[in-house]
Formats: structure tokens, sequence, C-alpha cells
């Protein structure tokens, strides 16, 4: 019933090529498609591995097989980065292994393990805070919980222990760090991503332990202070090549100006990253074909799938500079990359001028209960590197209420996407982006 009034809602707006976009984007499931094959067919695709020119691969023959006009790869060097063994063990007082993930760009171990005194801090900022003697030659565990909310903004409260504790447990002289996976959910999975090391700084091993192993840690170290860990990790650091996708609808009136629409091909390796992000790739590579279902649009639409996202926006980097001359030309980028749930708020990053186009997208995007939100859009990942050289973006925001239960655990797969929300959002997409090709709007002014 909930689709039918939404259809229905759509129709009394106006017979205009927008709502046939939207009505024919409700209909063939491409999305869902999509990402079941990406999913199943190729499954994870950490960037620099077979499974990663796999994608690339399978993105370009499917690009072609859905009609775009123009479909090509660019190369980029990338670091790659690979998890090997992993293992961590409470010594004493109470022996037991623990869950954990390596933390991708950590470096090894020695062979044999790293075994240490564990010292607890509650953030990243008590860590820095603390006492170099309270640190030095123990193993580090900042054990800061996440909370849901539906923009997932405290993610960036907490990110913050697992990109830069290796430095700062580094500086005070600590042999490893650990910390309590940066996700929402009490299942015994671990929760990997990116870290970073800085240069003139030991490079110290980094891994994830699941939320109820980092609460067993927790009440280990409150019963016994002086308990004592064992950490093994192996992982592998080379250089790799690896590319972005990238396709074309040409625009029938002005083709040489681009509206990009773009999510990143890449994944994590411990699920089949169906949500992170084989979400984003159905639905930008659904929209533009559907938009030019109805009509061929005025302006390019430019679908990229980013490479290496996950790795720090290497591809996006990768992109910025190779087409620094034509991003003059970008008169439009956003991204979707948080997931699958529905849509709820349209966000702008326009000129003051461009603002009362933006109305004009959101009363259309009204029915699908998407309601008005700011002139501060970040746009995504991959495309915010593209918002300094002046390119206007929009978000499209999703509900991420759940995304950090999956998020760069084994549990991103198929099954936590909901096709009817994923339809609500290409429904979305088809909107926007057919209202913006077809406009004749300055979105810079």
């Amino acid at each position: 019933m909930r689709k039918t009034l939404t259809t229905l809602a759509i129709c009394t707006i106006l017979l205009t090529p927008t709502v046939l976009f939207a009505e024919q984007a409700a209909t063939p499931q491409l999305a869902y498609q999509l990402v079941e094959e990406l999913t199943t067919e190729v499954g994870p695709r950490l960037v620099g591995t077979p499974g990663d020119a796999k994608a690339v691969e399978w993105a370009t023959k499917r690009l072609k097989s859905l009609g775009f006009d123009k479909v090509w790869t660019e190369e980029f060097t990338t670091p790659f980065w690979q998890r090997g063994q992993a293992r961590l063990e409470i010594v004493s007082p109470f022996p037991q292994s623990l869950v954990l993930a390596a933390l991708g760009g950590s470096v090894s171990t020695p062979n044999e393990g790293i075994q240490a005194a564990v010292v607890m801090f509650n953030s990243l900022e008590e860590l820095m805070a603390a006492d170099r003697s309270k640190v030095a030659g123990k193993i580090v565990f900042i054990n800061k919980a996440m909370t849901k909310d539906r923009q997932g903004s405290q993610y960036g409260k907490v990110v913050g222990g697992r990109s830069k504790g290796a430095v700062e447990a580094a500086k005070l002289g600590a042999k490893a760090i650990i910390i309590r996976s940066v996700g929402t959910s009490n299942n015994r999975f671990a929760h990997t991503g990116k870290m970073t090391y800085e240069e003139g700084v030991d490079k110290i091993p980094a891994a994830a332990i699941s939320v109820p192993d980092a609460q067993q840690l927790a009440r280990i170290l409150n019963k016994a202070p002086d308990a004592k860990i064992k950490l093994n990790l192996q992982t592998t650091n080379e250089d790799a090549i690896s590319h972005n996708v990238i396709a074309e609808m040409t625009g029938s009136e002005r083709p040489q100006e681009i509206v990009l629409i773009g999510a990143h091909l890449d994944s994590w390796d411990q699920g089949t990253g169906a949500l992170d992000d084989g979400a984003g790739v159905g639905i930008v590579m659904a929209t533009a074909v559907l938009v030019k279902q109805q009509a061929k649009p005025k302006r390019t639409i430019r679908v990229v799938l980013y490479g290496n996202e996950e790795g720090g926006l290497v591809g996006a980097r990768a992109y910025a500079a190779k087409h620094s001359e034509e991003l003059k030309n970008h008169v439009f980028a956003s991204e979707s990359d948080f997931g699958a749930g529905k849509i709820w708020q349209f966000d702008t990053g326009f000129g003051n001028k461009a603002l009362a186009f933006a109305a004009e997208i959101q009363k259309k995007l009204a029915p699908l209960g998407i309601q008005p939100g700011n002139n501060q859009a970040f746009g995504g990942p991959d495309v915010s590197v593209l918002k300094p050289f002046g390119v206007p973006v929009a978000s499209l925001e999703q509900d991420g209420t759940d995304y950090f239960d999956y998020h760069h655990t084994p549990n991103d797969t198929l099954d936590k996407i909901d096709p009817k929300a994923l339809e609500q959002n290409v429904q979305a997409w088809v909107i926007m982006t057919g209202m913006v090709a077809n406009s004749d709007t300055d979105f810079r002014q």
C-alpha cells in the first residue's frame, strides 16, 4: 500500500518529464539487479586484489550493455594493503581469544606477535593527554562507543581513534594499539577501515575488536588492571594499479556540460560491499539509464565509479588531477555512498541564484518523503574532492540509523538492502539528475 500511495502521489504533481522519470524508476528494480550482480559475481573488491580487477571488468561490460554512449577506464597507482593472519588473546589472568580485524594500512607485528600489558583510554583525546610513563611499552586500548543517529554524525566523533590512534599511541611509546570497533552493532564482528601513520613517528600495529569483545576486555581490565594480551597481525603493504570506470550519456544540446553522478566501486574485504558501496553503484548506473529512457538529456550525464575510495579517496584525487582542465565544465556533481536507507533530505552546495531551481527540485522530491535541507552539501566523499575547484554539489541524504551496524564488517552483505528503500533512492536520484541535466541553470551563480 505504501508503494501505491507513493506512486499516486508522484503522478499527481504534474506530468512533466521528471515525473515520468520517477515512474519508470519505480518499475525495473535495475539498481537492485546491478548490486546483486556486483556482490554475487564479484564479491569483495579490495583495491589491488583480483576482486578489484574483476569489478572493473564487470562495470565496464555492464555499462556498455546498458547503452551508455561512451565507456572507458582511467588507470592510477595506489597503495595496496592486504590482511593476513590476525589473532588477539588474553594471556592473563583470564585466558581467552577476542574477535579482531587489522586496520587498513597497519604494519605487521613480529612473527611471534607482541605480548604486553594493556592500558585503556575512553577516547583519543584522553590518550593524547596521558603521561608517557603510563603508556610506554604497553598496548593501548581505546574504548570509545559510537551511538546511532540518522545522519551518522557520531562517526566523525569516534573515527579519530581509528585514523590517528596509532600515531598518538606511538608518540607515547606504545607497542601497538587496539580500538573498540567504530560501529553501532553488538554483533561479534570487528569493523575495519583505514588508519594512517605520520612521518618521523614509529609505525605500530593497529587493530579493531568487536563491540562485545571491547566490553569484555574493559571488564577484564576493571578486575585485573595488570592483564596481559598477545597480538599477532600479519599484513602486506605495497603499490598496485587500479582504475576509475567512467561512462557517459552524451548531452543532446550542451554535451560539453557535465553532470557527474558517482559512487565508489571498491570495498573492504570482509563483506561483499553491498551497502558500502554496491548500493551506490547500482543507484547511479540505473539513474543515468532511466533518465535517458525518457529523453536524451540536454547536458552530458557522466557516471564515475571511483577506485580506492576506502584507501583515502585515491581514485577521486586521480580523477580531479586528470580532468583539472575540464572541471570548469562540470556543472554539477553528487555521490551515493551511505548505504541504501531511504532518502529523507535534499542538501545543495549552489550559488545563491541557483537556489530557486533547487527549490523546484525539492518540490518534486517532497512526495517521496524528502524534506528541504541546507546549502552546505558535502556531495559525498569522492565528490568532495571536486568541491574546492568550484564544482557545485548536492546530497540526497540517506537514513543511516543502522548503517554503522554493518559498515566495514563481514556483515555488509546483500540481505541488508531493502529493495523498496533502494527503489525510493533511485526515484529521487532520477528526479534530481533529470532536472539538472535538462536545465539551463548555472549552479555556480
